[in-house]
């Protein structure tokens, strides 16, 4: 394919639509609008509950391969999809998650899909957006603050500062901050103790944001916030500290959704942050239904690779907000087949076709896992300009004859809705199909009363190809504390490596038989769910060696210079 312009300079090119006119093509009126700008507006929660009942659209989930470092295009592919689709005549919108400032200025650099498949605006989407992210951090250190002032003020509640649960946020990859000392200074400072950060999109309160269906039931959900234990081992919540409700006021605009447009003015609601790795994964639930109930079609994405944001998006984001998805896209390269068929990244682009023979296994997988939550599959396959033909019929032949589902060749990235016009053929006939044999099969993967470690494990052996979960003495009893104290009948959010089944990185392909290893467990009583930590993953990230950052600036006209 010939070379492009840069995504920031293809952005710039755009001439995109006042937003009031693409609220209008979703039937939302001027009056429910709260505009930010020409080009971005939130939709009005009060007037949200309006457009409930008209018919519900169709709903289709974008997932995608284990993760590689040449990138897979899930982002690009859901907006490609989404603009396909509008072509074809369908009322269409798109349900995106807003970008962390860690990401982009640590490996990302931007994260608003990429060539002609994007939304604009670029530079505002990536930096700052709306202030949700920042709405987040506020409401989540507020509670921090309230912790230790109630530490400091002789502690009435009992908590045990040894379990003090609730650490501070930042939205930037910081990993000097993982681990600190507060209230260091003698006593007017406070009561000193271990603490430490996370990263925003790692915050129960970004959870609880994406999971709320209103208002109201956003101050319920963060009064469940359990910020540690008592020295009877009991839990102590937002609610018992009297914190709730100035979180809940500090999170009023940022509740609701945020509407922009793709190049070709396609409606898209960008809206949530949580990641996938250590979070749940998917946007608002209330940015869903609020799509859902002004469009034919939704085109939404799960973070990293299916059996994260997949998973997830069934077992946790569904389960909750009521969600039946109609069909999923799994997207697949070439290139990331190579990967996981054992090719180097320095030689990712050269043709391999015995090493994309390998690396199906791990499309297998993730394919295989769709169907068994009773989804239907379409393989996007992503073309690139390394892609020799004998290896993109090898993909297709191997999707038809061994998993009986097929594989488009896609080319959004350079053509637009005009490279997904196939895939968008494909995923309406697979969904009217569907319809006419009586609608979606979709399935949670496990019920509620099953025990916490008894979902782990189900999601370790059915999704990870794991032959068991193991815990210490400590956590196994942390489990048990949970199921006790009333959590047990909720969904697992299990954080660890994207990169691979295993919760080791390395590991490539489709790896199988390995046991995962649960290093923590932690409680988001708000969100409803319980996260098991596993492996060496973290909840603050760290830069890498040379961030993107070095290479983000104001240009000579002072503006932004650098994303991507």
């Amino acid at each position: 394919m010939d070379e492009q312009p840069s995504d920031l300079v293809i952005a710039r090119a755009a001439r995109p639509r006042p937003i009031g006119e693409v609220a209008a093509e979703l039937g939302i009126p001027a009056d429910l609008l709260v505009p930010y700008g020409r080009h971005v507006a939130k939709v009005d929660l009060a007037g949200i509950a309006s457009l409930g009942a008209r018919p519900r659209g169709r709903l289709v989930l974008v997932t995608a391969l284990t993760p590689t470092p040449a990138g897979e295009g899930k982002t690009t592919t859901t907006i490609g999809l989404g603009d396909a689709l509008r072509r074809l005549g369908a009322r269409t919108a798109i349900c995106l998650r807003e970008p962390s400032l860690g990401p982009c200025f640590g490996v990302k650099g931007g994260a608003t899909g990429g060539g002609r498949a994007q939304v604009v605006p670029m530079e505002r989407i990536n930096l700052h957006f709306t202030g949700d992210f920042h709405a987040v951090g506020a409401a989540h250190n507020l509670l921090a603050a309230i912790v230790d002032n109630h530490l400091h003020w002789g502690n009435e509640l009992g908590l045990d500062p040894r379990r003090i649960l609730w650490r501070r946020v930042l939205d930037m990859n910081d990993r000097a901050l993982r681990s600190i000392v507060v209230g260091l200074g003698g006593p007017a400072h406070g009561v000193p103790r271990e603490a430490g950060f996370e990263i925003t999109p790692a915050s129960e309160v970004m959870a609880i944001l994406c999971l709320a269906r209103d208002a109201a039931d956003l101050e319920a959900r963060l009064g469940r916030v359990v910020v540690g234990l008592d020295r009877g081992g009991r839990p102590v919540t937002a609610a018992d500290l009297e914190a709730a409700g100035a979180m809940a006021a500090l999170l009023a605009d940022a509740l609701a959704p945020n509407l922009v447009q793709t190049l070709e003015g396609t409606p898209a609601f960008v809206h949530g942050g949580p990641f996938a790795n250590i979070a749940h994964g998917c946007n608002s639930a209330i940015a869903t239904r609020t799509a859902l109930a002004t469009a034919e079609w939704v085109v939404t994405e799960a973070g990293f690779g299916a059996d994260l944001g997949a998973e997830k998006f069934c077992d946790i984001k569904c389960r909750i907000a009521g969600l039946v998805p109609d069909a999923a896209v799994l997207v697949a390269t070439v290139r990331a087949l190579r990967h996981h068929g054992g090719v180097a990244k320095e030689t990712l682009t050269r043709p391999d076709p015995e090493a994309v023979a390998r690396g199906l296994a791990n499309l297998e997988r993730h394919a295989r896992n769709l169907h068994k939550l009773g989804l239907s599959v379409i393989v996007a396959l992503n073309r690139f300009a390394g892609d020799s033909e004998e290896e993109l019929a090898l993909v297709e032949r191997f999707c038809r004859d061994r998993l009986g589902i097929e594989a488009v060749r896609c080319s959004h990235f350079a053509e637009g809705g005009a490279g997904a016009l196939d895939l968008a053929r494909q995923v309406r006939a697979l969904v009217e199909a569907a319809g006419v044999e009586g609608g979606s099969t979709f399935r949670p993967l496990y019920p509620d009363k099953v025990p916490l470690w008894e979902k782990v494990r189900t999601v370790a052996t059915e999704i990870y190809g794991a032959a068991d979960i193991a815990a210490d003495r400590v956590v196994q009893d942390r489990f048990a504390e949970l199921e006790a104290q009333g959590f047990g009948h909720l969904p697992v959010c299990i954080a660890k490596t994207p990169y691979s089944f295993s919760a080791d990185p390395s590991q490539r392909g489709a790896p199988s038989g390995h046991v995962l290893p649960i290093r923590e467990v932690r409680l988001a009583a708000g969100a409803g769910f319980v996260v098991p930590i596993c492996g060496e993953i973290t909840t603050m990230p760290g830069l890498p060696r040379r961030p993107a950052a070095a290479s983000i600036r104001l240009d000579r006209e002072g503006r932004v210079d650098g994303l991507t």
